[in-house]
């Protein structure tokens, strides 16, 4: 008997193509995304508020060119020191100077930075040299942000940024871009 007047084979064929080659197809779609284009991260602390909350799911676009990332830029990025992905603001780029007044004040370069995003200011101050393709990150909320002012290593080097946020996505009622 063939497969075409065999009706348990035509079952188990249509079942393979209705539905187990779809779902492989989308599942690798899924993780070339995930793995090339866009990925989700979420944010525990208060290390960024108002801009994202605890507990804020969101989408961050990869980032394969260092020059495509700007000052102001919400990024996401490996830290080695505490072993975790952390969600900062980038403050500094290579080769800038930036220095931290006591008053949260924050100059790059000898320019007043204009942050309208922090509305906790605080924290420790100090004077900072990037290094050659490495960044310098803080949080938006100064007062509660343990961010590159405490790290032993200030810097991070772009081979451990994973990608520029983009959109919060969950919790509904805070929908936004970044």
């Amino acid at each position: 008997m063939s497969v075409e007047n065999n009706p348990s084979m035509k079952k188990v064929k249509h079942f393979i193509f209705e539905w187990l080659i779809p779902i492989a197809l989308a599942l690798i779609i899924a993780l070339l995304i995930r793995h090339f284009v866009a990925f989700t991260f979420n944010v525990p602390t208060t290390s960024m508020y108002p801009t994202i909350n605890a507990g804020d799911f969101g989408i961050a676009t990869k980032v394969y060119n260092k020059n495509s990332l700007k000052r102001g830029d919400v990024v996401v990025f490996k830290s080695e020191e505490l072993n975790m992905v952390l969600v900062k603001r980038l403050i500094g780029l290579p080769g800038d100077k930036v220095s931290i007044k006591d008053n949260g004040d924050v100059y790059v370069n000898g320019e007043k930075l204009q942050e309208d995003y922090v509305k906790n200011p605080g924290g420790i101050g100090g004077d900072y040299e990037v290094p050659a393709n490495c960044f310098f990150f803080l949080g938006d909320n100064r007062k509660d942000s343990l961010d590159a002012r405490y790290w032993a290593t200030k810097y991070i080097p772009f081979g451990f940024v994973d990608g520029k946020a983009q959109f919060i996505l969950f919790p509904f009622n805070r929908i936004s871009k970044l």
